[in-house]
């Protein structure tokens, strides 16, 4: 693009990501990533074109750029990133048309979640010990997002009062601002509830240091300050190196485990959906894949008839 084109995509960026925020209720990190894909794509178009210049062609080679380099799902989130974008144009009128219409999208394998096995996530949820200084807080959690499934931005951002411990559930704002209740469970609830002193104390001595706290909070850090998702990131893999489980286990993982264990145990689909706040079942059905592969595998070590055709068939 030439300067007057990117002043022009500069202009309707910044417009493009407040509305991502303020009408979409997109969280930053979302409006960042989508903002970050439309900089990249405006880079490999290169100069001498405007927003209304863009065609398929152009977005053609934007994915060919990309082959080879970015997963298919990186390729995937980007061209949506642009979807998104030149939608957002053409309610603008900045543009008369949509380049991506009739561009085919690439393909991509499987989405197999990661998961931990019940035994894995118990080992997990006792990893946190008296070493730990802040081992309360990480067992209070480790226990809720296993209990609740929820989102690891979603745990952040938690306020002191989303919490309802009279009828244990918990009040989380997932994408879009969208608002469900979620069961906590006793183990949950009763960590929380010792977790609350070591909280105090952590408020009051930031408080007391200067620190602009805001004691709502209800996952802080030592100085006081809101727990980032970074910062849990590392605990929950810390907490499952401790605990001797060998695949890379992320928050995402007991997200992943709490709707794959519901679903081995006969849960609804339809409510494990409501429970992990996704606006789609076919998002949720990905999980019903790993449960019958479990059944299968269960199936196959357990019954005599099972061993007695992979026999023959061997």
């Amino acid at each position: 693009m030439d300067e007057q084109g990117r002043k022009e995509l500069a202009t309707c960026l910044d417009l493009f990501g407040r509305w991502l925020t303020i009408e979409k209720g997109y969280s930053d990190h979302t409006a960042d990533n989508y903002l970050r894909d439309i900089k990249g794509f405006a880079d490999v178009v290169g100069r001498g074109i405007t927003l209304a210049e863009i065609s398929a062609a152009e977005i053609k080679a934007f994915i060919f750029a990309l082959h080879g380099v970015n997963k298919p799902s990186s390729v995937a989130r980007k061209l949506s990133a642009l979807q998104t974008f030149f939608r957002f144009l053409l309610q603008m009128k900045v543009v008369e048309h949509n380049p991506l219409i009739g561009v085919a999208r690439p393909k991509q394998g499987k989405y197999i979640p990661v998961f931990l096995t019940v035994d894995e996530v118990f080992r997990l949820m006792d990893a946190p010990g008296l070493q730990d200084p802040f081992s309360a807080r990480d067992k209070a959690i480790l226990e809720l997002m296993y209990s609740t499934g929820m989102r690891v931005a979603e745990l952040v951002s938690l306020q002191r009062n989303s919490l309802d411990f009279e009828r244990e559930m918990v009040t989380v704002t997932g994408k879009g601002n969208r608002e469900r209740l979620v069961p906590m469970g006793s183990p949950a609830v009763d960590a929380l509830q010792r977790y609350f002193p070591q909280r105090r104390i952590l408020l009051e001595t930031g408080a007391a240091r200067g620190v602009d706290v805001d004691f709502d909070v209800l996952f802080v850090n030592h100085r006081g300050g809101r727990l980032t998702t970074r910062s849990v990131e590392r605990l929950v893999s810390l907490y499952a190196e401790r605990a001797g489980i060998l695949t890379t286990v992320t928050p995402h993982a007991l997200r992943h485990s709490f709707a794959t264990h519901l679903l081995e145990m006969g849960a609804d689909l339809r409510m494990v959906q409501e429970l992990l706040g996704h606006v789609s079942l076919s998002t949720t059905q990905r999980y019903t894949h790993l449960t019958v592969d479990h059944l299968m595998s269960v199936y196959d070590k357990a019954h005599p008839q099972a061993r007695k055709k992979r026999k023959i068939s061997g």
